[in-house]
């Protein structure tokens, strides 16, 4: 991730330009430009979906971030399992930042064990240690709390967790790492659900996820990290005369009290909203404070407007809600989103190949191949897949390149 910091950007055409209050600096967030990331744990990380929704995150709002992505989730696999594989599976990649997600398996999905969870503190520190000798960036992060109302006899290992889990702020502060308590998190969502009686099950087994628990998850884990929230924002005042932008561009903007359009061009895309992850935005304040996608209008005339963006309808506004700033970010239709979209199935593929590169390569033993062909095999295997995920990357990344699009708001 870069010490990218985000700026205003300043125009004058027929109207007066003024500064917005800037956005978050992103120099505090986790990631950087040109990490190597791993996302490192057991089965939940090899689902390929929090970590999925967070690589979406980083490679529209950071377009170019020149990142790589892999993933070493193994399922069933416990703090002593990755401790045991930290320096094939982890330091082999030569990462420079790594995502640490264990503990479902560790506690035993029953009452607490004293052992088992000094194991575990053990494990993880073994982690630490050779992360920090390795000069590799960690985040800690606590695993999901587990969702009783769609396995009730985990009741009693919801408790367990928390005390199971406890340790690592400590730890993390012991090595100077940043820590995610998603345990804490989510336990609160699931609860908000529950007294909703809503039909949003993010963790549909009890312990996995689906869409909505995988967004659920990358939120949690984005937003602790102080990912920041802005893509872009745009704020014009008809009466005023003035125009407030972050991080785009407006041109060619012709407005009255019925009618406005421009063209604009952003520095990044807001990350396109999946169908299975409508359920669960309620409860993760509706991703602003990681999809914000801003447009704001006063001086309107009363009444319902359509917005289009080059030519095609992505949604209605009252000019009461345009006054207050709405976020464009979360519309499931348009110019932005079918980029976004292809951006997100690139990325799918992608990481077909990831997984199968650490399933079938990086895990293979000794006797996936004849013993005296292994040691010339397996690098030319490893080396042919990554120059595969690396040209992918690339395409991905031209993909996420921003474009003008005309925006015009018309009054219905």
């Amino acid at each position: 991730m870069s010490h990218r910091k985000l700026y205003l950007s300043l125009f004058a055409l027929i109207l007066v330009s003024a500064p917005l209050a800037a956005a978050e600096d992103a120099t505090d967030f986790f990631f950087r430009k040109g990490d190597r990331i791993v996302f490192l744990g057991d089965s939940i990380t090899e689902q390929y979906q929090y970590s999925t929704d967070i690589e979406l995150y980083l490679t529209t709002r950071f377009p170019d971030g020149d990142m790589t992505f892999l993933n070493a989730g193994i399922g069933g696999d416990t703090a002593t399992g990755g401790a045991n594989r930290f320096a094939e599976h982890v330091l082999a990649e030569k990462p420079t930042a790594l995502t640490i997600d264990f503990g479902m398996n560790d506690g035993g999905y029953g009452g607490f064990n004293p052992a088992a969870a000094k194991n575990y503190l053990n494990k993880t520190e073994a982690m630490l240690k050779a992360a920090q000798r390795a000069g590799v960036r960690v985040a800690l992060i606590s695993p999901n709390a587990v969702e009783v109302r769609a396995r009730p006899p985990l009741t009693t290992y919801l408790e367990t967790q928390q005390k199971f889990y406890a340790p690592l702020k400590d730890l993390a502060e012991k090595y100077k790492v940043p820590f995610v308590d998603q345990y804490a998190v989510t336990r609160r969502v699931l609860e908000k659900i529950a007294a909703d009686n809503a039909e949003v099950h993010p963790f549909p087994d009890g312990v996995h996820t689906n869409g909505a628990g995988g967004l659920l998850m990358a939120h949690t884990i984005l937003t602790g990290l102080k990912a920041p929230a802005i893509v872009s924002d745009v704020e014009i005042s008809i009466a005023g005369k003035e125009t407030k932008t972050i991080d785009c561009s407006v041109e060619e903007l012709s407005a009255t009290s019925a009618a406005i359009s421009f063209q604009r061009k952003d520095k990044a895309l807001p990350m396109p909203i999946q169908p299975d992850w409508r359920p669960i935005l309620p409860y993760i304040n509706n991703l602003k404070d990681v999809n914000y996608y801003g447009l704001k209008i006063t001086g309107l005339s009363d009444g319902k407007y359509t917005l289009n963006m080059d030519g095609q309808k992505i949604s209605e506004y009252t000019a009461e809600e345009l006054s207050k700033g709405v976020n464009l970010g979360n519309l499931g239709t348009g110019p932005l989103f079918e980029q976004g979209q292809e951006v997100f199935r690139m990325i799918a593929a992608k990481n077909e190949i990831v997984h199968k590169r650490f399933r079938q390569v990086v895990m293979a033993p000794r006797t996936y191949w004849l013993a005296d062909v292994y040691d010339e095999r397996k690098p030319k295997e490893l080396k042919k897949l990554m120059e595969e995920i690396q040209e992918r990357q690339k395409a991905i990344y031209k993909k996420t390149q921003p474009e003008m699009h005309r925006f015009e708001l018309k009054k219905s």
